[in-house]
């Protein structure tokens, strides 16, 4: 695969770890809330781009929309990338965090991303590691 799409994977890789710190820190601390979210979003965007390289460049799949991240989704789900309809509501998730200004979303959010979210993470990074080596 062509360098762009293994610097997007490693970066994919580098902001899950980043993730992970959230699963044993603080909540109740302002800057773990808001790291919190930043690296879940930023690990979500990165990961349906990673998703579309496969679909494209791996799959030759290119009917579909390339830039809209639920049909890349779709795609992924189709063709076995990822196998939970919860990638979906992960994207709700995002999008809404995105006009949470106060931080009651992301409160209310913050336990979903680390016990759901994050092993949907793990798990495709585990599943598309094979197009990467």
């Amino acid at each position: 695969m062509e360098s762009k799409s293994i610097n997007r994977y490693n970066t994919f890789c580098k902001s899950l770890k980043n993730l992970e710190k959230s699963r044993t820190a603080d909540i109740e601390k302002d800057f773990v809330l808001e790291g919190t979210v930043l690296n879940f979003s930023l690990t979500f965007d990165i990961s349906w781009k990673v998703m579309k390289d496969i679909l494209v460049k791996e799959m030759g799949i290119l009917d579909f929309a390339t830039g809209s991240p639920r049909e890349t989704l779709q795609q992924a789900f189709r063709n076995k990338i990822i196998e939970d309809d919860r990638w979906l509501q992960m994207l709700r998730t995002r999008n809404q965090l995105a006009h949470d200004y106060d931080g009651t979303f992301a409160r209310e959010k913050f336990q979903e991303i680390i016990e759901n979210y994050y092993p949907l993470f793990e798990k495709l990074r585990d599943r598309v590691q094979k197009y990467y080596e």
